[in-house]
């Protein structure tokens, strides 16, 4: 819930829905994670589709490099090919150009390049972790501009919607020299063909819960998961500002809701995860970096959005699996 089935088209094919993106230090480089297919984790990947990881390094939220993945029909095994290219300057925004080959080979396979590149792609478990009523008692309020209600709530019943379920993960380390920046936004799509020489971008997704939170959806446009993070601010900033100020109104958490909505705004907008190549990632409320496996992104954004600590009374041992120390990072599938 993340961002699990956000979108009419993942819902209909959950091998492009992306339900989470993390970005963090690794062992020998940093690390990006696209998870997709969430829950089931049991249809591979779409053989027509593009997985990208999109890369802003001059923070004007268009990307300069884009690591692409690209996987064909499952073969007798269960198994998928897949290859990896790098894409830079105006080839990352151009889905048609081929760039630059960086590596092949299969899904559940380890692969390391001569360059130091670490690509894996295959199931592993949710790292993700939300109560469900917390959840819905801080969607309602925002939505409504009320109160958050969490009467029903009872901590000592606090539960996982994601406890014991699976994604279909791509996982790469890159070194800091492929990169070339010290400061990246990072944020992933998939796109399907369209068979008419173009892409459809189905989904995207960078800093938790946004669609969750805000069903930027309502704003009037077609579909949030088909526009870009350049985009957000005119598309949905003001959407963001009004739900922000009128919930923080209604809670009484801050003294001039229209300033702290716009704040608010400021923050969530563009959709992009920030990170300083090389330092300890973390995603907190007050501060944001990255984002690592085992902190709880949601309560963090329920403080964003609210001004004021909301507990889950989960923390990362609820979550599917234990993460592991060397890559690929996440936990092995249930």
């Amino acid at each position: 819930m993340s961002h699990h089935q956000d979108s009419a088209a993942a819902k209909q094919d959950p091998r492009l829905d992306i339900s989470d993106v993390y970005l963090f230090k690794g062992e020998s480089g940093t690390v990006f994670v696209m998870n997709t297919n969430p829950v089931s984790a049991d249809k591979g990947f779409h053989p027509e589709a593009l997985y990208e990881f999109h890369l802003d390094l001059d923070g004007d939220a268009v990307q300069d490099l884009t690591f692409r993945v690209r996987f064909r029909a499952a073969g007798p095994d269960g198994r998928q090919g897949w290859v990896l290219d790098r894409l830079a300057g105006a080839d990352a925004t151009d889905r048609n150009a081929s760039g630059t080959l960086v590596a092949a080979g299969l899904t559940e396979d380890f692969v390391t390049t001569p360059d130091g590149v670490k690509v894996f792609a295959g199931r592993a478990g949710d790292p993700f972790y939300l109560d469900g009523t917390v959840v819905t008692a801080v969607v309602t309020a925002l939505r409504n501009g009320t109160t958050v209600d969490l009467s029903a709530f009872d901590p000592r019943r606090a539960a996982n919607l994601f406890a014991g379920t699976n994604v279909t993960a791509i996982v790469l380390e890159v070194p800091a020299d492929l990169i070339g920046s010290a400061t990246i936004g990072l944020w992933a799509t998939t796109a399907l063909d369209d068979h008419h020489g173009g892409w459809l971008q189905l989904n995207r997704c960078a800093k938790p819960l946004v669609n969750t939170l805000f069903d930027v959806t309502e704003a009037g446009f077609d579909d949030y998961n088909a526009t870009d993070p350049r985009e957000d601010l005119d598309n949905y900033g003001d959407l963001v500002r009004r739900k922000v100020a009128a919930l923080v109104s209604a809670n009484d958490t801050h003294s001039d809701p229209n300033g702290y909505g716009t704040a608010t705004r400021d923050i969530i907008f563009p959709d992009v995860l920030h990170y300083q190549v090389g330092t300890e990632a973390g995603f907190g409320a007050k501060a944001r970096n990255g984002r690592g496996l085992a902190e709880s992104a949601p309560e963090a954004m329920f403080e964003i959005v609210l001004n004021a600590p909301v507990t889950m009374g989960l923390d990362a041992g609820h979550a599917t699996g234990t993460p592991r120390a060397e890559f690929p990072y996440l936990s092995e599938p249930a």
